[in-house]
């Protein structure tokens, strides 16, 4: 049921874009409300549980710090288009082979401490990946590729997280590190969720429709914990 959530988050993403064509005020209160979330459930469910898991607390603290910095470096190559944002200009004809890689590489990192921490990272990965795929899908259909192209692309990005997954329950070295591929991955889920939400505000304005969305984020991985 995992791996079918995790391909579902992403054709639901697809959907949306090709029958329902949501506006770009609708996708940015999906970010806001997926960053509230991912950040939510970091704190109150991954971190805790990585310091009780752990006897060093100091590697964990490392591993937080060194999935903040690896995110970084696949942003320069995504532009940001974990967070919602994707800054590269083609004509149809180049693809994108490193934001390809990098958003592969992101999504199969977050499969992996899902076997270990359960239904709630799941679910905040689900909720994370919706928006994602749709802001991918905007891009690459208005980018002119072909309809082939488009659908490997999305394909292979469907499957890295399941792949993620897979992997962790068939490899004896993520089951005797999970806490410290956890601690890395809530380093990354620190910096896309915490960029998500200092951008939700355009010109430091309040805007009441986000912050319900923030808010109603927050709520709902209190209550489902």
């Amino acid at each position: 049921m995992t791996y079918l959530l995790l391909i579902a988050s992403v054709l639901l993403g697809v959907f949306l874009v090709l029958f329902l064509k949501p506006s770009q005020k609708t996708v940015r209160l999906l970010l806001a409300f997926s960053g509230a979330y991912l950040l939510s459930v970091a704190i109150l469910h991954l971190l805790p549980e990585v310091y009780t898991d752990s006897s060093d607390n100091n590697i964990i603290g490392i591993c937080i710090l060194s999935g903040v910095i690896l995110q970084s470096v696949l942003e320069s190559f995504s532009k940001g288009a974990e967070h919602g944002h994707i800054h590269i200009h083609t004509n149809g004809k180049t693809f994108p082979r490193l934001l390809f890689i990098s958003l592969c590489v992101h999504a199969f990192s977050e499969g992996l401490p899902i076997h270990h921490s359960g239904e709630n990272l799941l679910w905040a990965i689900i909720v994370h990946k919706i928006p994602i795929a749709i802001i991918l899908t905007i891009f690459l259909v208005n980018s002119n590729f072909s309809k082939k192209t488009i659908g490997i692309f999305l394909s292979v990005f469907a499957l890295m997280s399941p792949l993620g997954v897979l992997l962790s329950n068939k490899i004896i070295f993520f089951e005797l590190y999970s806490s410290e591929i956890t601690a890395l991955i809530i380093g990354i889920f620190f910096h896309i969720s915490t960029i998500i939400l200092f951008e939700s505000s355009e010109n430091h304005n309040f805007n009441l429709h986000k912050f319900l969305a923030i808010i109603t984020g927050i709520l709902l991985t209190i209550f489902t914990l």
